[in-house]
């Protein structure tokens, strides 16, 4: 039987104590989402994924298996987390000290970024959209939006496209956008679409 899209799906062995769960989203067997968490609308939540109290999960959000997200991780919209991606969410952690809520250390991911198997996000930082972070990689520092890094600390060896794909030197994708780098008053790089020489992109086609 097909879960009712009006409706959030919570299987029958998922722990689901928040009532911020919207519709369309699917729960699944072994997840736990704490009372306080809140969770948009069209996402997947698999298997063994943790979301604590006081995270917030956008719309149409991927959370694939075992991934953990703490108090004060904030999600945007699209975002996809692979298998066994961790938050963090103190950077002086000390067992016989308590802390409360505001204690914590934000982390925001923003709209359409991914992050791939394994990745670790250490508190503090902001993902870009649309940026990439490859499997395994630690993330330490922000990640501008459309920016590929990978490895530990996670450094940028490039660029991808809105769709997932790397970009080639000229900043082209193969499936019709393009890009060009601009470069803010401090210094940082970012990227502004622009007409790919002879391709429609996909929203032309």
């Amino acid at each position: 039987m097909e879960p009712d899209s009006a409706v959030p799906f919570i299987h029958r062995l998922a722990l689901c104590e928040t009532d911020k769960v919207g519709a369309g989203t699917r729960v699944w067997a072994f997840a736990h989402i704490m009372a306080g968490a809140v969770v948009g609308r069209d996402c997947n939540i698999c298997g063994h994924a943790f979301i604590e109290s006081g995270a917030l999960i956008g719309d149409r959000v991927t959370v694939k298996n075992g991934v953990l997200i703490w108090d004060r991780v904030f999600v945007e919209d699209d975002v996809f987390l692979g298998p066994g991606v961790i938050f963090t969410n103190d950077l002086n952690p000390r067992a016989q000290i308590k802390k409360s809520s505001d204690d914590f250390v934000p982390t925001h991911i923003r709209k359409g970024a991914s992050l791939g198997a394994g990745a670790v996000v250490v508190c503090g930082v902001e993902v870009g959209e649309n940026a990439f972070v490859g499997a395994g990689s630690v993330v330490t520092r922000d990640v501008p939006s459309h920016r590929l890094v990978v490895g530990n600390p996670a450094r940028p060896i490039g660029w991808v496209c809105d769709c997932g794909r790397t970009l080639d030197s000229n900043l082209e994708c193969s499936c019709g956008r393009a890009f060009e780098e601009v470069r803010d008053s401090d210094g940082t790089s970012r990227l502004l679409p622009r007409q790919h020489p002879g391709r429609m992109t996909p929203e032309q086609q």
